[in-house]
């Protein structure tokens, strides 16, 4: 089982890179707003906790996420691995992750970064608030805040993994397939480790 964590600000290809590295390397797409939704849906107990959370205007608690996430890696037992996407975005996260992945007998193999100038993921979200219908996309002050957010927030994460020495950083600009090629390399290597 080989677990990845795709991280970028918004705009960088994080969409586009998933489901290629998903078709090309069968991971199961571990996205917390999608299992969120999901088990909402599904009307779990924990999908109903995270509901009555939610219904609060509250953030969902992190134990509530990672419950969700044990209930995915059970799901999927013979998955070749999985690709977080939006998770953990807190150092407690990534703890508490590593913690349940430990449980499992796995682990997180590598966080690949894709690395893009603020000047090119504004004009990618302005583009694409044309056609995605997706207030926060088309207002350039809050694609900076947005942007200023991530950095804040998720470069405990890099620097947690980067203790481990998991962390490599892909320039996320250039075509969609040589981007994908980087991608590639980078797992390439740590998978032939």
């Amino acid at each position: 089982m080989f677990n990845l964590i795709l991280f970028g600000p918004p705009g960088s290809g994080k969409g586009t890179q998933s489901e290629k590295l998903i078709s090309k390397y069968g991971l199961i797409h571990l996205a917390t707003g999608d299992l969120l939704r999901s088990e909402i849906a599904a009307q779990t107990p924990l999908g109903m906790e995270a509901k009555s959370f939610m219904d609060k205007g509250e953030l969902v608690p992190d134990e509530v996420v990672i419950g969700m996430i044990s209930s995915a890696l059970d799901a999927n037992p013979d998955a070749g691995g999985f690709l977080f996407d939006g998770f953990p975005r807190t150092e407690a996260q990534a703890e508490a992750l590593d913690k349940l992945l430990k449980l499992k007998k796995t682990g997180i193999h590598l966080m690949l970064a894709l690395e893009v100038s603020e000047s090119e993921l504004i004009s990618r979200l302005l583009n694409r608030g044309k056609t995605s219908g997706r207030s926060d996309d088309v207002n350039e002050d809050i694609i900076r805040a947005r942007i200023a957010e991530y950095h804040k927030k998720t470069s405990a994460v890099a620097d947690h993994y980067r203790k481990f020495d998991k962390v490599k950083q892909i320039k996320g600009e250039g075509s969609i397939e040589e981007i994908f090629n980087s991608l590639c390399a980078e797992i390439g290597r740590k998978k032939s480790l």
